[in-house]
């Protein structure tokens, strides 16, 4: 089942499109990241699934069907900062926007234990740090136990400290089961979290899918030896590989993805009487990924 289908969704202010004809699906029981640098697009996207903006065109749709009020419901969404009162603690909060939700006050203490706030339940919001702040947040949109949660840049503003508490939490509520959509600008954070992306650059889809898939188009082999310069020369004639590089400290080889086999590269190397000192497999980081499908 597609938890979200988009089909074709624009959205335009005045003379500035903020979407074009976007286009994606989020597979049930993945973390799908949409990813883009500011202005790309991302918010406007979570803002018209959650109904809190109107396509100019296009449509989608929730669990398959037309969004409805019952659809929505089954979505726990975090798009801004929490107006939470400072002044209250953790857990009156939460019973505050169960009462506004009208449902999840039987929840309080399981939300709680997952964002791992049992602890500090009962001290005011105004003593939380940002990572506490925004673990609150995320339990106030496990109320009522759905099955999506949608997430406008999570760990924005946060600390390196509060940025991880997020990120593993995040992995936590995937392992439960949850769907898992979110808006990030932060290609490290896709890159560590996601399973599913889509890129968007000035309100356009760039690429969408499996985030390995997306991450690499072929595989890298990095190796030295005592003399990268024979090292360089012997592996010309090397079966399978597309190219090799030399970067100094390092020689690159790159093959067709999944054709990279480490033993074989080794046993070439020693057959041709060199020693390799280093030789590991590294895949296509999400970053240079990223600038050669949005052309830097």
């Amino acid at each position: 089942m597609s938890i979200l289908t988009v089909e074709n969704l624009s959205k335009t202010y005045g003379n500035i499109q903020a979407l074009k004809n976007v286009s994606f699906s989020v597979p049930e029981g993945t973390v799908f990241g949409i990813l883009g640098p500011n202005g790309s697009g991302k918010t406007t996207t979570l803002g018209t699934i959650t109904d809190i903006l109107k396509p100019t065109s296009g449509s989608y749709q929730l669990f398959d069907e037309p969004p409805s009020a019952n659809s929505r419901r089954r979505i726990g969404t975090l798009l801004e900062t929490p107006n939470f009162y400072h002044y209250l603690s953790g857990v009156k909060n939460l019973e505050i926007a169960a009462e506004i939700k009208q449902h999840g006050k039987e929840d309080i203490d399981k939300v709680l234990e997952t964002v791992d706030l049992t602890r500090r339940k009962d001290s005011k919001f105004s003593t939380y740090s940002l990572g506490m702040k925004q673990r609150l947040a995320i339990a106030s949109c496990l109320l009522g136990n759905p099955s999506v949660l949608v997430f406008d840049e999570p760990t924005n503003g946060l600390d390196p400290v509060g940025i991880a508490e997020i990120r593993e939490l995040m992995k936590k509520l995937y392992r439960e089961g949850k769907t898992i959509i979110m808006a990030s600008h932060l290609l490290d954070e896709v890159e560590k979290v996601c399973s599913h992306v889509a890129i968007l650059k000035r309100g356009e889809l760039i690429t969408s899918g499996n985030v390995n898939e997306i991450l690499s188009n072929e595989d890298i082999v990095e190796v030295s030896s005592a003399d990268n310069k024979k090292l360089f020369e012997i592996l010309q004639p090397l079966n399978g590989k597309t190219k090799v590089a030399d970067e100094n400290s390092v020689i690159k080889i790159f093959f067709p993805v999944g054709n990279a086999d480490l033993a074989s590269v080794n046993d070439f190397c020693f057959s041709q009487g060199v020693v390799l000192n280093h030789l590991i497999l590294k895949k296509k980081s999400l970053e240079a990924r990223f600038f050669e499908l949005t052309n830097n």
